[in-house]
């Protein structure tokens, strides 16, 4: 049975546990290698099971634990060639660590894990989906500046997805971040506010993605219960119901012991 495990999602750290049948991979290792620890054992999740990990990109919140993690464990990690350049540029990966670049697609064990680019401030970012060994689909999409063409894609082709709802536009605009800061946040290369991300979920449902869950929500610039909100609205004016035409909840800081299953 497929199941996705939000560990950490925000600001503070992102890694997602996705898999089935005894096998998995890491898609982020954003806090530290005790944290990942703890997080997966609460989840009752075992870390031989972890087939890879997969960088989305370099920034800490998403490769904090790495080095120690992979390292511990014999995992080996995966990302575009940018993202990987960077990582050990910046000390993120132990030479022993065994890295492959991920062109568009590869299998892992039973599963076949397909690549993305996104539009973020970051060397060579991008998004991943999984397919499981019983042929379930899951992505993971944050850190979008803009949603592109091929990122909507990958979240049609899937049964259940991760889709940023990063920042409300007012409260990060009278918010107490710099205002370099600010335009980075609200620039293509950014963050994907409430109202960006509420504008994409009813052609989502459409397609069949009816499993949906708001992730890397800000701990400044927004409030869960608001990009919920937002987003629900947005799908109630298009006549959609959440938990009869679709599920959608937001992705907490930390999850211990909530898995989806898809």
């Amino acid at each position: 049975m497929a199941k996705v495990v939000p560990l950490f999602s925000g600001s503070k750290g992102n890694s997602y546990f996705i898999g089935s049948s005894g096998e998995g991979v890491l898609i982020d290792a954003g806090r530290s290698c005790k944290q990942l620890e703890k997080a997966l054992e609460l989840n009752s999740i075992n870390i031989k099971s972890i087939g890879g990990i997969f960088i989305t990109h370099e920034h800490i919140d998403h490769c904090n634990g790495l080095r120690v993690f992979a390292k511990r464990y014999g995992i080996k990690v995966y990302g575009s060639l940018g993202t990987l350049t960077v990582l050990e540029e910046l000390g993120h990966l132990d030479p022993v660590i065994e890295t492959q670049v991920i062109e568009s697609r590869v299998a892992v064990g039973n599963m076949e894990i397909v690549r993305c680019n996104t539009s973020h401030d970051a060397r060579e970012s991008c998004c991943y989906q999984v397919t499981t060994a019983d042929d379930k689909k899951a992505a993971v999409a944050t850190d979008l500046g803009v949603m592109t063409d091929s990122v909507r894609q990958i979240i049609k082709e899937s049964n259940f997805a991760v889709v940023e709802s990063n920042h409300d536009v007012k409260m990060l605009k009278l918010g107490i971040y710099p205002q370099s800061v600010k335009r980075r946040i609200l620039s293509d290369k950014g963050h994907l506010s409430n109202d960006a991300c509420a504008s994409e979920l009813a052609d989502f449902v459409k397609s069949g993605t009816i499993r949906l869950m708001l992730g890397h929500i800000s701990e400044n610039n927004n409030i869960p219960t608001l990009a919920l909100n937002t987003n629900i609205n947005a799908l109630s004016k298009e006549g959609m119901k959440n938990g009869i035409d679709f599920t959608l909840a937001t992705v907490p800081p930390e999850t211990l012991g909530k898995s989806v299953v898809f």
